[in-house]
């Protein structure tokens, strides 16, 4: 994950994408593209010039999971189908209802953890009742 790559420099050093693409094996151009949502959502700051790069907006405690993924994708993909006119236009409503409920679930979880968890290994999936 960029951002694990990105926090494990700290709020002081800021780190090229060059780098980042290189220790997470990611292109730059994707990275471009993520970073851009990253730092429109607050997340991270960009520097320029010779040592220029990016840092962390604020501590790893303090960003979630959740907050990554949706500035990574601006919203989460079943929301966006969601919140569209799709069902109008002959979408299956059962299905955009489902993904609606999955997305609800991977933001709830996903809430509740930050990228210093994430970091340090602390997160556990949640159980299922299912057998």
């Amino acid at each position: 994950m960029a951002m694990v790559e990105l926090a494990k420099h700290g709020q002081d050093n800021p780190v090229p994408l060059s780098e980042i693409a290189s220790a997470a094996t990611i292109s730059i151009s994707y990275l471009e593209q993520l970073f851009a949502g990253l730092r429109r959502n607050g997340l991270v700051r960009s520097y320029r010039g010779p040592g220029g790069g990016y840092i962390l907006a604020r501590p790893a405690q303090d960003i979630t999971v959740s907050d990554i993924l949706i500035s990574a994708e601006d919203s989460l993909p079943a929301k966006r189908a969601a919140n569209s006119n799709e069902t109008e236009e002959g979408g299956n409503v059962q299905t955009i209802a489902l993904m609606s409920h999955i997305s609800d679930v991977l933001h709830d979880f996903t809430q509740g953890i930050s990228l210093d968890d994430v970091m340090a290994g602390r997160y556990t999936a949640p159980r299922s009742d299912r057998q």
